[in-house]
């Protein structure tokens, strides 16, 4: 009997063995499980006739469908979504995840607008949303009939941390909640000016709270606030205040997102444990630190304008967070930063650039050994191109971060700005960078003199770098050179002025020219061999990804599963695709460059390989398309763009030039998916096909991947100039290698003009051109301007022509 039995339990190990054995792993492209990708209802999401919604109106279910926090917890990974403006709940749901990626949807889910998380150390609770999740993973749940609201943030308590804490609204209301009966107590609603609540933490006996909008929610009696007052002009924008238990301050009228400190989301370690605050304003991002119960000011470059709104809409949820081994990540307007967990005003060292990125993240994690990041990609807002909102996970590693986007960024203190002489500027980050240059500018009618301090130690002790002098009314730039070490930079001027002090930040690409081989399946741009391209949407009735052939492909219309398998539907949604889906060019071209224009104006951006002058096989590859919330891809010439929806073409950044016959594109269960693959490719783990036709899958920070930014063109191409009537502004940021040549039929002085701050132009430098000669001018290393622009003294037919490499 026993001798039977352990026949039996060893034959039953083998079949369990043989089992596990042959078992597929689930499938994982570039970080990415298409299994846990999350959706909502969309259903009820009211839209106009074009199928499109706008986003003050997006008060339905799944308008978009972000995931707003993520925390490790009792053995899984929890996460909850939202939609937009559901302060009384919607269809979004708590979820968690267990270690072999097994998703659960919970009953007891609410839904709402949420992204607070929370430890309690005293209860051992997870706080997520309205949830309080012990550590067995039972749930309880405080209803939006109780305590309504789009909760931001939880923080613990000033006088009873052990029995209740605070949750923040996004409309200002701030509530107390007994973590053991759940008890709610509405203290204010609200108490200080500013909308789109972001942050609360508690340190140094003040709850500090961060809105980073300005857009009115409801009409606020400005009497009723208990700190502070209506805007008194474009400058105040959101608010980051303080409460004592008594009263609150103000601390800064400015837009400020994350309010956190060392001991991340389980509070602040001690009452003198400093508290670290993230926010921006139009000159850049700003860091700002309480230590001793002093506040104290940092700056940091931007790397994309696309989170500047004035209502904050764009810019969700950024943070300062461990990410294992005691490692602190920030992420700020597309910048991932090393962050020390030791930032204090007397060892301020070590903040350091990691990369840029693409991906719209509410927020991240270190759960069972990987670097995990939450996502709020592909919504219907504004976008009938995708039939609803979806979001997923990616699992990674710290290191691979560094493979995204070169740490190419801009900003400083001064923007147009009132000077007093002898007055410090705010200090400006400058650690772990290359290519760094300086832009001065002022209106003073006498020149001025710069003063450069540096913080090298990170120590608060300054001492003086360089002094530079700018001409009468004028622009001088100081390229730093390589050797250049320190961790904050500072300014001072010689006598009051307005004055500008900016810098471009211009590392080493991460990546070649050479596209990475994972984008082997991709069609060449001068290829003549056979090619399949695709509509391609996240379809509304379903999960699937529709898919609609129109270049050389005898296949019709399919779907693709999570498993990326090729299905015929019952249902035929050909007619639905050609309707949404038909190619526009969304950009002009001439002898000399692309030319795009919106409601910023117009502009000049770089040719890519010839073979774009044509279209393909008669169609012309898609040009815009919203690939993250809010954020569009334009698809120009062989490069793509990033574009804020509200920042435009003005305010745009390079992102690859990659050369290939990409038809269309779009994103989809937190994938980014590419149409324009080879006819013979072979599957290769990011290449999926029908046999008949194939659509590459990847990730969108892959695109960092696919060649760095580059090509050529001009601003005039033998083309008739007028004397004193510059040339529309071509590109310049985020190019590596740039040199200008200049010709022309008649002598003529040109003036090369640049657009270093989006707030109007300088004179970079005057090149005389003899009468049918060329001149050719390289830009110094490390020199950079968002935009240039060139101005002939003369009538004449001139050339200017830029060569990125």
């Amino acid at each position: 009997m026993k001798k039977t039995g352990f026949l039996f339990l060893v034959m039953l190990a083998g079949r369990v063995a043989a089992v596990a054995q042959t078992m597929p792993e689930k499938l994982r492209i570039s970080g990415v499980y298409p299994h846990l990708a999350v959706f909502n209802d969309h259903s009820k999401t009211p839209k106009a006739d074009d199928g499109t919604i706008a986003y003050k109106n997006a008060y339905g279910d799944g308008g978009e469908c972000g995931i707003g926090a993520i925390v490790p917890w009792a053995g899984k990974l929890w996460m909850v979504t939202y939609s937009p403006h559901k302060p009384q709940g919607s269809s979004d749901k708590l979820y968690s995840i267990t270690p072999d990626l097994v998703q659960t949807i919970h009953p007891e889910s609410i839904g709402g607008t949420p992204a607070n998380r929370m430890i309690h150390k005293e209860s051992d609770q997870l706080i997520i949303s309205n949830y309080f999740i012990d550590k067995k993973g039972g749930i309880r749940t405080i209803p939006f009939s109780t305590m309504p609201g789009r909760m931001t943030a939880t923080a613990r308590h000033l006088t009873d941390p052990a029995d209740k804490v605070y949750f923040y609204d996004m409309e200002g209301m701030l509530y107390e909640v007994n973590v053991h009966d759940l008890a709610v107590n509405k203290l204010f609603h609200k108490p200080v000016p500013g909308w789109h609540g972001k942050g609360a933490y508690t340190s140094q006996g003040l709850l500090v709270i961060a809105n980073n909008g300005e857009e009115a929610v409801f009409k606020l009696d400005p009497a009723a606030l208990k700190a502070g007052t209506l805007p008194k002009n474009k400058e105040e924008m959101g608010a980051l205040a303080s409460w004592d238990g008594t009263g609150w301050k103000i601390v800064e009228r400015k837009q400020f997102t994350d309010v956190t400190g060392p001991g991340g989301i389980y509070g602040a370690p001690d009452d003198k444990s400093p508290l670290w605050s993230i926010g921006w304003d139009r000159r850049s991002v700003i860091l700002k630190l309480l230590d001793g119960g002093q506040w104290y000011t940092y700056r940091l470059p931007k790397a994309t304008h696309t989170y500047d709104h004035r209502g904050g809409w764009y810019t969700e949820w950024p943070r300062i967070r461990e990410v294992g081994n005691g490692k602190m990540l920030m992420d700020m307007h597309g910048m991932f930063y090393d962050f020390p967990k030791t930032f204090s005003c007397a060892n301020s060292a070590g903040i350091r650039p990691v990369s840029t990125h693409l991906r719209y993240i509410p927020d991240f994690c270190s759960w069972n050994g990987k670097l995990v990041l939450s996502t709020d990609e592909t919504t219907i807002l504004e976008n009938p191109m995708a039939g609803r909102a979806v979001s997923n996970l990616w699992f990674g590693s710290f290191d691979e971060l560094k493979e995204w986007g070169t740490p190419n960024a801009w900003g400083g203190p001064w923007v147009n700005d009132t000077v007093k002489a002898g007055m410090p500027s705010d200090a400006f980050l400058v650690n772990g960078r290359e290519g760094k240059v300086l832009h001065l500018v002022h209106k003073a009618p006498t020149p001025v003199t710069f003063t450069i301090e540096v913080d090298k130690a990170g120590n608060n002790h300054w001492q003086i770098y360089k002094t530079i002098t700018v001409g009468a009314g004028g622009y001088g730039y100081f390229i730093f050179p390589e050797s250049f070490s320190a961790n904050w930079v500072r300014f001072k001027t010689d006598k009051n002025c307005v004055a500008s002090a900016y810098l471009y930040f211009n590392g080493r690409p991460n990546h070649t020219a050479i596209a990475d081989p994972v984008f082997a399946a991709l069609a060449g741009a001068a290829d003549k061999a056979p090619f399949n391209a695709s509509y391609i949407r996240p379809a509304g009735h379903n999960t699937n990804l529709q898919v609609l052939p129109f270049i050389h492909a005898k296949a019709t219309y399919r779907e693709v599963n999570e498993k990326l398998e090729y299905l015929k539907p019952a249902a035929d949604s050909t007619v639905q695709m050609n309707r949404l889906m038909p190619v526009k060019k969304d950009f002009d071209t001439d002898a000399a460059s692309v030319i795009v224009t919106d409601k910023t104006g117009t502009f000049r951006l770089p040719k890519g390989d010839a073979a774009y002058d044509q279209p393909f096989a008669g169609q012309w590859p898609r040009g815009r398309r919203e690939l993250e919330s809010e954020r569009l891809m334009l698809n120009a010439h062989g490069s793509f763009y990033e574009i804020g929806r509200e920042a435009g073409y003005k305010a745009m950044r390079p992102v690859t030039t990659h050369n290939k016959k990409i038809m269309d594109f779009c994103t989809w269960r937190g994938l980014l998916v590419l149409s324009g693959t080879k006819a013979n490719a072979a599957p290769d783990g990011h290449y999926f096909s029908d046999g008949a036709n194939g659509l590459w899958f990847g990730a969108i920070d892959d695109l960092w991947k696919l060649g760095k930014p580059r090509g050529e063109g001009g601003v005039w191409k033998n083309s008739d100039v007028k004397a004193g009537k510059p040339s529309l502004p071509y590109l310049m940021t985020g190019y590596d290698k740039k040199t200008v040549t200049l010709s022309a039929d008649k002598t003529v002085t040109i003036t090369l003009e640049v657009d270093v701050d989006l707030n109007g132009w300088q004179t970079y430098q005057q090149i005389k051109v003899p009468a049918g000669k060329t001149i050719m001018h390289r830009f110094p290393s490390g020199y950079s301007a968002h935009w240039i622009r060139a101005v002939a003294d003369r009538d004449c037919k001139a050339t200017v022509w830029l060569k990125y490499e």
